[in-house]
């Protein structure tokens, strides 16, 4: 080779070592042993995140927070005062319960309790261990007592008990009680010690239950009646079982979308005619759910809610007592679901002949109050493009509602959990909660304060105390402190946001790095997946280990973000799912990780891999079969890989009911044969939740359409088998073979 054709090809070779990104040595036994040790280099590395309140009367309490370093802090709040401050000299009182007790003591592990601070005085009572103390802070004085008149104030959440009511056998004044015999309905009257029978025509398929509703004056009586629904009996095989050495046949009742379900309806009766006040049923004709059951209080009419198979109508209707005469006081409608396991909720409010309300009729999770005479909107309570997550207290007194909310704050993260109050009239919101994070709360016994901490996944908890009048800050409690934290190397999650298909929608998500994480280098990207409608999952509190860090830790950056089609956004936003679980998000994820991996080059999406278990190990297989061209690796653990083998509340609450073809074009074992890239199917042979024969349906699919695929069947393990050590530790070592092309603990170079 001539010296020419040489110093060129060095050239060209310095030229492409310093411009293309350094591969780096990953999935290496280093790479590992981190991953596993992760957790305990973490732990107990945040002081001051905590605030165990204890409340000694209606506006002051005492709590204990740890410090770094072994050391800790018993400190006084006065809320009226909004002051706060330190108990004790800790050494001090240490030093002299030392004396006291003859064991030496030390001020880190001083552990007190029934704690209370006379206000005249300024002495100090607390128990320690057996011992009463008074503690004289002025003289730094410690002397035993006997009696200790301090009893500590009990916190409890509000509660609302005006749903429904509770069935009852006896009529309100004595004299009948209802029972059961041969499926048909019967009453005993007490007086005369006499059975009348209601019914005759109830057989074992179409049969009175005990549960009777009694009006409030005894005049009437409301019975459910049943059409018995199919029995869909699912058989597990227990392949090795404990206590035999034979395998157990298993098997449970589990209906899935498409059965025939069990048919309830409500009937009326006069005890004094012992006769049917015969009803018509046309709005309550085919119900998944009969429920909130209530009599009015003088008697005239009780009203129940019912929701319609399909979840697409849910009615309040009202039957009169007299005429039998049926009519719907609220009727909610969707060309797409209603959410009525998460989002439905109505307060009935007697004395004034009112409904509150939930509904994204508007296209958000908004409050109502309704006339509960006519039905009407007397005014829709909370508005806006924000959502009402739940209703925590219903003040009948002051007509106002305290709830919990996302996205009332424009500026801040949609999901952030924050707390308001609002009048019945929908004036005078007040909102509680301020940070920029997701928020807990907690309130004092006399609800006249709250204990607010927020946080978010990059921020730790900020505790807070404020009115519940007002929202005003009293004082700021504690700010967590992460030096120890930090001083480990850990750095925090990075919050990431991106537009969606629609190119307006802003998509949230969480983006995790390794702890040796070398910007001048390049990671493969695997993206946590579960896309379930029923919620929003992308974390927004403060952890310091989160559940993929060990993956992460292997040698890749670990996304999650929640697209459309997921709940805690817009009722258009959640809509996306309908009829259309296999959509699962991803033009909003894709869209996500290509914007992410443009800000920040150190993401390599040329090779993304995913994994998921249930709902997500669906998605996560789906993603090779229809987005393949994007993701190349999938870890699917316990999928329900058709919508029509899985569960029947879940799947005809967002695939709708009756079965159409979209369940069959959507269905993972149908589009098996799609298959391109890598596969794991991880399946748990005792799956109570999702029929792990959805799994093996899959499994044959794929070989007939002659498809390679890795397959792990756990004995004796149930529901989320990749969660056991086993499984995940072969998840792991799969995306690090097919992704990073190593070994798994190889050598390193």
């Amino acid at each position: 080779m001539n010296n020419t054709l040489f110093t060129a090809l060095a050239v060209l070779i310095i030229s492409v070592s310093t411009t293309l990104p350094q591969a780096k040595a990953q999935g290496t036994s280093a790479d590992y042993a981190r991953a596993q040790q992760i957790s305990g280099q973490y732990r107990n590395t945040v002081f001051r995140d905590k605030v165990t309140p204890h409340w000694v009367d209606d506006h002051q309490f005492w709590y204990r927070v740890e410090l770094k370093d072994g050391q800790q802090d018993y400190l006084w709040v006065d809320a009226k005062a909004g002051t706060r401050e330190s108990l004790f000299d800790l050494p001090e009182l240490a030093t002299e319960l030392s004396k006291n007790s003859g064991k030496d003591i030390t001020a880190g592990k001083i552990k007190l309790d029934k704690i209370f601070r006379d206000k005249e005085t300024g002495l100090i009572t607390f128990k320690e261990k057996s011992q009463i103390y008074e503690w004289d802070n002025a003289k730094s004085s410690l002397k035993s007592i006997e009696k200790h008149s301090f009893q500590e104030q009990k916190t409890t959440g509000y509660s609302n008990q005006r749903f429904g009511q509770r069935p009852q056998h006896k009529s309100p004044d004595g004299r009948y009680e209802a029972f059961t015999r041969d499926f048909n309905l019967y009453l005993r009257d007490l007086d005369e010690q006499e059975e009348i029978p209601l019914t005759t025509d109830a057989t074992e398929e179409h049969y009175y239950t005990d549960r009777v509703y009694w009006s409030p004056d005894s005049s009437h009586l409301m019975a459910l009646k049943t059409r018995k629904g199919e029995t869909h009996t699912v058989y597990l095989v227990e392949s090795s079982p404990k206590d035999q050495v034979q395998p157990k046949l298993l098997q449970h009742n589990y209906l899935k979308p498409g059965d025939e379900i069990a048919l309830i309806k409500p009937h009326l009766f006069r005890p004094d005619w012992h006769a049917e006040v015969k009803i018509d049923d046309t709005l309550f004709e085919n119900p998944w759910s009969i429920k909130q059951i209530r009599w009015a209080e003088d008697s005239s009419q009780f009203t129940f809610l019912y929701n319609q198979r399909g979840h697409q109508t849910m009615r309040v209707v009202a039957v009169d007592a007299k005429t039998g005469n049926v009519k719907a006081i609220i009727d909610e409608t969707t060309d797409s679901f209603i959410e009525y396991n998460y989002k439905t909720w109505a307060y009935y409010l007697d004395d004034t002949h009112e409904i509150l309300w939930a509904s994204e009729r508007d296209g958000w999770n908004h409050l109502y109050l309704i006339d509960a005479n006519t039905g009407e909107v007397k005014n829709q309570i909370t508005k806006g493009d924000w959502i009402v997550r739940n209703v925590e207290y219903v003040d009948i007194a002051n007509r106002r509602i305290l709830f919990r909310c996302s996205g009332i704050y424009a500026e801040q993260d949609p999901y952030y959990s924050h707390y308001a109050w609002i009048n019945f009239d929908g004036t005078n919101l007040i909102k509680l909660t301020a940070g920029n994070g997701t928020h807990e709360i907690e309130y004092s016994p006399n609800k006249d304060y709250c204990i607010v901490r927020y946080s978010r996944v990059d921020k730790a908890p900020t505790t807070e105390l404020r009115s519940m009048k007002t929202g005003e800050l009293i004082c700021t409690l504690e700010e967590a402190d992460t030096s120890k934290l930090e001083k480990t190397g850990w750095k925090p999650p990075q919050r990431f946001a991106a537009k969606a298909r629609d190119g307006k929608t802003d998509i949230y998500g969480v983006i995790w790095r390794p702890s040796n994480f070398d910007a001048s280098k390049t990671y493969p990207v695997i993206e946590k997946i579960y896309a379930g409608p029923h919620g929003s999952f992308v974390p927004k509190s403060f952890r310091t280990v989160h559940s993929v860090q060990q993956l992460v830790e292997l040698g890749f950056i670990v996304v999650q973000c929640d697209g459309m089609g997921t709940s805690n956004r817009s009722k258009a936003f959640q809509a996306v799912s309908h009829k259309n679980l296999g959509d699962s998000g991803f033009p909003d994820r894709i869209l996500w990780m290509q914007a992410a991996a443009k800000q920040h080059p150190e993401m390599d999406i040329s090779n993304v891999g995913i994994y998921g278990g249930s709902a997500g190990g669906q998605s996560s297989l789906r993603a090779l079969l229809a987005f393949g061209d994007f993701y190349k690796v999938a870890v699917s653990d316990c999928g329900c890989h058709d919508n029509r083998m899985d569960k029947i509340w879940w799947n005809e609450q967002y695939m709708g009911w009756p079965i159409g073809p979209h369940y069959d074009e959507q269905s993972n074992v149908t589009n098996a044969h799609k298959l391109e890239g890598k596969l794991m199917l991880v399946v748990g042979e005792l799956d109570k939740n999702v029929d792990p024969a959805s799994t093996m349906q899959v499994v044959n699919a794929l070989v007939k359409a002659n498809k390679d695929f890795d397959l792990i069947v756990m004995p004796g393990v149930g529901h989320g088998a990749m969660g056991t050590r086993y499984a995940k530790r072969r998840a792991y070592d799969f995306f690090v073979r097919n992704i990073l092309k190593v070994e798994p603990r190889g050598k390193e170079n």
